[in-house]
This record gives C-alpha cells, structure tokens and sequence, in this order.
C-alpha cells in the first residue's frame, strides 16, 4: 500500500523521522536542511528539484515557527531586533528567489566554502565567544547602529538563502554573536524568527508555482513542529554553552557536505 503522491510507507517513515531530527537541530543552532533536503531528494528520486524544495520549505516553516514560539515563552528573543530584521530577510530572500533563475545556485559554493572556515575557526579560536550577552550597541544613537546593522545582515542573509540557501541558519546565528554581540541561546531564538521569514517568502514562490507536495509537507512539518519544539526547550535549558557545541557540529558537516558537492562538481 502507497500514501502521498506515490511514498511507500517505508519511505514516509524514514522521512517523518528526518524531518523530526531536522526540526531539533534546526531548532538548536540551524542546519536543519542538511538532515531534511538530502532525505527528500533520497525518498522523492523522481520528483522536480523545485518540488523538493518547496515541499522542504512548508515542513521547515512548521517547526521553526514552534521553536519561534517556544523561544518567545522564554523570553530569550529580542523582538525589537528579530522583527525588522526579519522584514529585511523576507525581501532579500524574494530578490535572491529571482536572481536564482538566472544565476546558479552553484556559483555561490566556493564562497559559502569559506565564510564556513572563517566562522567555524572564528569560533573555535575563541571559546567565550557567545557564551554571555555583550551587546555592541545599545541605547541612545548606539540602538540605531544596533538596529541598521541588524536589518543589513537580515537582507544579505536572506539574499543568500533565496539565491542557494545551505547554512543560512548557521551565518544567521554566527552574525548574531560575533558581529552583534548576543549569546548563543538568544542568537538562536531571533535567527527562528529570522528563518520563518526567509522560509515563508521561499514558500510563496513555490506554492504560487505548483511546487509543493502539501499532504507530504504537512505530515513531515507535524515531525518538525515537534523536534523544533524539544530542541528550544533544550536550548533553553542546556544554555549557549551547549548550543555551541552543536553549532560547531553543524559548522563541520556544512563544510564536509560543501566540500565533496564542490569536489564532485
């Protein structure tokens, strides 16, 4: 017996699960996409990229806008900055949504490449970094550079997650901290905010094109609502000590994925 669009139910659960273990870490520290694109593009072989992608993105925004919410019961994100930057990142992931029709994903591999070894090393070499909240600007005119910087690297990120996309959680978190000053945990709640928004502007592209598996979308998105939701709860208790670690776990495999794609190209 066979259910949505033709996935045996083997393949479902195997994607179920991916999608589960995509929501905890995404909720963590990002990079979710790294578990959940690769288990699509394996359960779906014969199915249009852009239909993988669109079909990734309705269950991605499911359980990080629970792991959002979740953070925001804690009291660990910063609204004032994750909103506007958020604004920012809708549009910039629209443009790069654009620009992605006529330059490819694969020209920005090398770049991502390295910025991925000078976050990854950047964190490395610095074990307080993130670890307590020192923010670089706030109050008075401070609070306006606190604000511009934070729309700035809301709509560049977001016009990378909509022009390629891997490790955009990942850059947004990393930002956050070394450039902005918070802490891991409270980096990682506004970068949700920030991914609802870039993953909300990806799925009205899609959507609007046909590119969705819905009944698939949503049955993976109620297994990321829940991995999202128990991975801020981590979060939140464990602190950005532990979020670091899966951080620079995360770093590692974005660099090894991006490698051999790059390798094999």
């Amino acid at each position: 017996m066979e259910a949505f669009y033709g996935v045996a139910p083997g393949i479902l659960a195997m994607l179920v699960l991916a999608a589960a273990l995509a929501g905890w870490v995404d909720a963590v520290s990002g990079g979710g996409g790294l578990i959940q694109l690769p288990a699509l593009l394996v359960g779906l072989p014969n199915a249009e990229p852009a239909t993988v992608l669109g079909t990734n993105k309705l269950s991605s925004i499911i359980g990080t806008s629970a792991a959002a919410l979740t953070y925001g019961r804690a009291a660990v994100t910063d609204l004032a900055t994750a909103l506007p930057m958020a604004g920012a990142a809708f549009a910039g992931s629209a443009l790069g949504a654009a620009i992605a029709t006529h330059l490819p994903g694969s020209f920005f591999r090398p770049l991502a490449l390295v910025l991925l070894v000078v976050v990854g090393a950047w964190t490395l070499v610095r074990p307080a970094l993130g670890e307590d909240q020192d923010l670089r600007w706030h109050g008075g005119d401070d609070h306006a550079r606190h604000r511009v910087a934070a729309v700035s690297m809301g709509a560049v990120i977001g016009l990378y997650d909509g022009v390629f996309g891997p490790g955009t959680g990942t850059f947004l978190v990393f930002g956050l901290v070394a450039l902005l000053g918070y802490s891991f945990l409270n980096a990682s709640a506004i970068a949700k905010i920030v991914n609802v928004s870039t993953n909300l502007a990806a799925l009205l592209v899609f959507g609007l094109g046909g590119h969705v598996l819905w009944a698939l979308g949503l049955t993976m998105g109620a297994a990321n609502l829940v991995g999202g939701v128990i991975g801020a709860r981590t979060a939140v208790r464990r602190g950005s000590a532990f979020v670091r670690i899966v951080f620079l776990a995360v770093v590692g495999v974005l660099l090894a994925k991006l490698t051999y794609d790059l390798w094999h190209a």
